[in-house]
């Protein structure tokens, strides 16, 4: 029997990751690439793989992110450090990813990249509502007739979509808020027999009372804070 701990993220960040990566319509030996190693994303990580995924290359900048994305088998690769188009490019032979999922959505971490820029500038400027940079680059690095799956919420609209190139190459986007109670019984399962134990994103537990302390440690990415269990 699962313990409280194991099925605390069936409400919601399993789900979430599960279905990004269903999503990408996985085949044996797929390519993955994902954007953002959070909560989600390291449940979108652990996801493709039980689905088939032969290699899941996983970007973010966070180092406790990416050292848990590493720990799941991902390679992972640094957007502070890297041009991710050009590694991921160089990671599969040109090719591109067979799938891109955009666990991000649509406050990403700032880049010094030229869209990032204005898209900082023209919500700054209310000049627009959401910063698609991530997007961007999982359309850019998703291969010829490729999945885009989104998961990360935007709210508004979004500028400067490189919509040519999508429908050139033949791209399929999938997007959704997540129907939790399609996903809970298969998860569940999957708990039960042991091919994933979901309590692994936690990080820190504490209680109720130190709940404010523990959101800011968690917003300052202080001390490899990733995940939060509070308890009375």
């Amino acid at each position: 029997m699962p313990s409280d701990d194991q099925v605390l993220f069936l409400s919601d960040i399993f789900p979430t990751g599960y279905m990004a990566a269903d999503f990408c319509n996985i085949q044996p030996g797929d390519t993955i690439a994902i954007w953002g190693c959070g909560p989600v994303g390291q449940f979108a990580i652990r996801s493709a793989f039980l689905l088939g995924a032969g290699r899941v290359i996983a970007v973010d900048t966070v180092p406790e992110r990416l050292t848990m994305a590493k720990s799941a088998g991902a390679e992972v690769l640094d957007f502070m450090k890297e041009d991710i188009y050009e590694r991921i490019q160089d990671l599969t032979s040109g090719r591109g990813a067979d799938a891109c999922i955009d666990a991000v959505g649509t406050e990403p971490h700032s880049t010094a990249s030229f869209d990032s820029v204005v898209d900082r500038i023209k919500v700054a400027t209310f000049m627009g509502t959401d910063r698609p940079h991530v997007l961007r680059q999982a359309i850019h690095c998703c291969r010829n007739f490729g999945t885009v799956s989104i998961v990360g919420v935007y709210g508004g609209f979004l500028d400067k979509i490189p919509m040519g190139s999508a429908i050139n190459r033949g791209l399929t986007f999938r997007m959704a808020q997540t129907p939790v109670q399609h996903y809970l019984r298969k998860l569940l399962k999957l708990a039960e027999e042991g091919k994933i134990d979901p309590s692994f994103v936690i990080t820190d537990r504490a209680s109720v009372k130190d709940g404010p302390d523990l959101y800011k440690k968690f917003r300052d990415k202080q001390d490899g804070c990733i995940k939060v269990v509070m308890k009375p």
